[in-house]
């Protein structure tokens, strides 16, 4: 995959990992992947489904209500009969 330039490509990637919580790279390689599933490879073409991707996530949360950093905030709230636990040292 050689590396693009494109400030805006980068951009929309870089909104994507964020929303996604991943890495730029992994969010730059999840669109590569979309856009070889659909035959395309200029810039233009990537750029939409980048943005298409992102629009999307977006949506999702906002369907959803709870964000990525919400849901993980709820995981680590200890439970009733675990919060008095204290590991050794």
């Amino acid at each position: 995959m050689p590396l693009i330039e494109d400030h805006h490509y980068l951009k929309i990637c870089a909104q994507l990992a964020s929303t996604l919580s991943i890495s730029i790279a992994a969010a730059r390689r999840k669109v590569e992947v979309a856009a070889a599933k659909e035959g395309k490879k200029d810039l233009q073409s990537r750029k939409e489904i980048a943005q298409k991707i992102l629009d999307q996530t977006i949506e999702d949360d906002k369907k959803h209500s709870d964000s990525a950093s919400a849901s993980f905030d709820q995981l680590l709230k200890a439970l009733k009969e675990e919060e008095n636990f204290m590991l050794e040292d």
